[in-house]
């Protein structure tokens, strides 16, 4: 049975559908709620597609609802990088920028690509990602107030209510914190995950909590060089050209909060964990520039939270596989 292909560019309010049949394509546009979706399930049985691999963007958090909603149908969904996408386009040389031609792009990805089935995060991880981007959001908007306090006039009514202001973030923070512990306590895998991750050297709670919420599926990898592909921590190189002398940078097409939560603790493994503590020196003594070290130190690290959580084995500095 010939697979059909949609493509999906989604929009805060709206989204646009290319449904690529038989080299032909087929387009519509509907609203990003429910209604929208259930009119969408209808514009596929008008064409009595059977085999549906449907494709979006990542983008923001706005595709989400409507991949769920597809997946529960039924249907073969993929969620792509929009860095990938925008790649894939460019190499099309796509002049167009507008949705409905996006809509198709997407399409034409999913067409020569294969991407792989994405599947729904479990409810114990849809609520851990919902209490860690809350928790994210107050802390960024009692640093906006505090920074407000530092440059405040001296008027003293403004400076009180700023004061008022960072204090009840605070309240709100250690409230959340307190739910997120709770949270992982409560679900015995999350625990178990926790604690094996926090077994290794360099990593602590809080950043535990933040891998177990971003790194979902772990049957989606084969092997850790795939996590750190998909954390955006595998080097890009340059040999072409006149780019031949240009030194190798992180790729950084990934999850960005995956990179960031690994940054402060490859900083602190780097002088606690004996594993990464032995490579950076080997990187150092080759003269590797110190960033680059850190981001090795990173994509390493990532590794070995993968081989913990593979073997359900705790750290072990002696099981020099996790280091591979």
């Amino acid at each position: 049975m010939q697979e059909v292909i949609l493509g999906l560019d989604i929009a805060k309010n709206k989204f646009d559908g290319a449904l690529l049949i038989e080299e032909k394509y087929y387009h519509k546009i509907f609203e990003n709620k429910e209604k929208g979706y259930k009119e969408l399930e209808e514009w596929i049985k008008k064409y009595e597609v059977e085999n549906l691999h449907v494709c979006m963007e990542a983008t923001g958090s706005y595709w989400e609802a409507l991949a769920e909603y597809l997946y529960k149908q039924g249907h073969k969904v993929s969620v792509a990088n929009p860095s990938a996408i925008s790649a894939f386009a460019a190499s099309k040389m796509i002049r167009n920028k507008t949705d409905k031609e996006d809509a198709k792009i997407i399409a034409d990805y999913c067409l020569s690509h294969k991407p792989i089935e994405w599947k729904p995060s479990p409810k114990e991880i849809k609520d851990l990602q919902a209490l860690l981007r809350r928790l994210e959001s107050l802390k960024n908007l009692q640093q906006e107030e505090k920074n407000r306090l530092e440059s405040a006039p001296e008027q003293e009514q403004v400076r009180k209510s700023l004061q008022k202001s960072i204090e009840f973030f605070e309240k709100e923070i250690k409230l959340i914190e307190k739910l997120i512990e709770s949270h992982v306590d409560e679900n015995p895998k999350l625990k178990e995950d926790k604690d094996l991750l926090t077994s290794i050297p360099g990593i602590g709670i809080i950043t535990a909590i933040n891998i177990l919420a971003e790194l979902v599926n772990l049957n989606n990898y084969t092997d850790a060089r795939q996590v750190a592909a998909y954390a955006g921590l595998t080097p890009r190189h340059f040999r072409s050209g006149s780019s031949i002398n240009i030194k190798p940078k992180l790729s950084k097409i990934g999850n960005s909060r995956l990179r960031r939560v690994l940054y402060f603790p490859a900083v602190s493994a780097k002088q606690h964990n004996p594993i990464l503590k032995s490579f950076a020196g080997r990187l150092s003594s080759k003269g590797k520039h110190s960033m680059v070290i850190l981001g090795a130190l990173m994509r390493k690290l990532l590794h070995i939270a993968f081989g913990v959580l593979r073997s359900r084995q705790p750290f072990d500095p002696s099981f020099l596989s996790f280091s591979q």
